[in-house]
């Protein structure tokens, strides 16, 4: 009876979700379109509604809601079900739809959308070969075998992702990294874009009236036809022809400058919206908060680079880790356990809720929240993690959070020095006459 209870919870949970990713879909990532292609929204919506059923499983771990044995079976259930999802349908499906486009092959889509599904699958098979994720004791199509190289797709993409904006948030928002703008600066540079304007207007006057010379003086016949005709096209070209491509060949080049420069006056004005924004009580906030991330960021990628070159992985969480250190420095009786879990709960929950946002900005779909249900385990206290060990089988979790240290810390560095090129680089270009 407690069974029945427990699933029709779950699926109830799973029918909002599913309805909350269907209005998400229709009203934000194709409220300008009509969408013609149903079951693209099926797939998404049922995407989404597992995927945030296994971080709703997650909470349910910590606060001991549902049996045991229900919330294991429902584990498995979601992770068989998002597998095949993103294993089989949505690979199957965007093959299907690649080769109903082209119409030499709409007789036999069926054949190379199979055809195309079985290079994809030869590719995400051959991916588990260069990292230590394989496990023998294992069939082919396991649970294991598929989280493990989905999870090395999604903890990629979240390492990349997270190292860049750990960079891109303080330089967003701190005033430090704000150019000085004036209005002096915008002027100048709305005056290159005129005069730039009116060049291209002038030369391209110049090329109308060249042409109506050359026509009133007989100079443009229509094409010659026969094969003389063409060696005479070839080798003998009118008068005004090399005048109007030696203008046109200007005014491309005129053509692009305007680009850049237009783009360049729309960052100045963007600039300087910044700079009065970050003197509102609200922007001095986010810049309160671009020197927190700063903080964290450096911290971050110093523990990452720790982490790689001891080769070390916690083995307790964050959370228990943070406040074990913080009593034993101040000397009070404090129930670390206790508090832990609370505020374990509290910071998976912000996780999780931070996850389904990266989730609707980023669209990676199933693989980031696979990947962080891998992710999220090492900020759970021991006591949490049994269920979610057993559900994903004998992964090599410790390979994960290192690969996961790795691409942050080269995405973080990559960002850091190209974001310091391209502030080093924006006073010069606007300095320039």
């Amino acid at each position: 009876m407690s069974f029945l209870i427990d699933s029709s919870i779950m699926i109830t949970s799973q029918i909002l979700f599913f309805g909350f990713g269907w209005l998400f879909f229709m009203r934000q990532l194709f409220k300008d379109y009509e969408v013609r292609q149903y079951v693209v929204q099926v797939i998404f919506s049922v995407t989404f509604a597992f995927s945030c059923t296994m971080f709703e499983l997650i909470i349910f771990e910590i606060l001991g809601v549902l049996n045991s044995s229900s919330r294991y079976f429902h584990w498995k259930m979601n992770l068989c079900v998002i597998l095949l999802i993103l294993v089989f349908m949505v690979p199957f499906y965007i093959g299907y739809f690649i080769v109903s486009n082209i119409r030499l092959l709409h007789k036999q889509r069926l054949l190379f959308s199979c055809l195309l599904w079985l290079t994809f699958m030869y590719f995400f098979w051959k991916l588990g070969d260069p990292f230590p994720i394989l496990s023998p004791k294992h069939g082919i199509l396991s649970i294991e075998q598929l989280i493990s190289r989905v999870g090395v797709i999604g903890v990629t993409l979240m390492a990349l992702l997270s190292g860049f904006g750990a960079v891109n948030c303080p330089y967003t928002y701190m005033s430090y990294f704000l150019r000085n703008v004036t209005d002096t600066d915008i002027l100048a540079l709305e005056r290159r874009l005129l005069q730039t304007m009116d060049m291209i207007i002038s030369k391209k006057k110049r090329m109308a009236m060249t042409r109506r010379t050359m026509f009133q003086k007989g100079e443009v016949h229509n094409k010659p036809s026969g094969f003389w005709g063409m060696i005479k096209s070839v080798t003998t070209s009118a008068p005004g022809s090399e005048n109007l491509t030696l203008i046109q060949q200007e005014v491309d080049a005129l053509e692009e400058l305007s680009r850049q420069l237009f783009l360049e006056t729309t960052d100045l004005y963007a600039t300087k919206e910044r700079i009065e924004y970050s003197k509102t009580f609200k922007g001095k906030y986010f810049n309160f908060l671009g020197y927190f991330f700063s903080i964290y960021c450096v911290w971050k990628i110093f523990m990452a680079t720790i982490n790689i070159v001891f080769d070390r992985v916690g083995k307790t969480d964050p959370v228990t880790r943070g406040i074990e250190i913080t009593v034993n420095y101040l000397g009070i009786q404090f129930d670390v356990k206790f508090w832990s879990q609370h505020i374990s709960f509290i910071l998976v929950g912000i996780i999780i809720v931070t996850s389904i946002r990266g989730l609707l900005i980023t669209l990676t779909k199933g693989m980031y929240f696979v990947s962080s249900v891998l992710l999220i385990r090492m900020s759970m206290p021991l006591e949490y993690r049994t269920i979610i060990t057993e559900v994903l089988g004998e992964l090599q979790f410790n390979f994960y959070h290192r690969w996961f240290d790795v691409i942050f810390l080269v995405s973080a560095l990559s960002s850091i020095l190209f974001l310091y090129l391209a502030h080093k680089q924006a006073p010069e270009k606007h300095m320039a006459p």
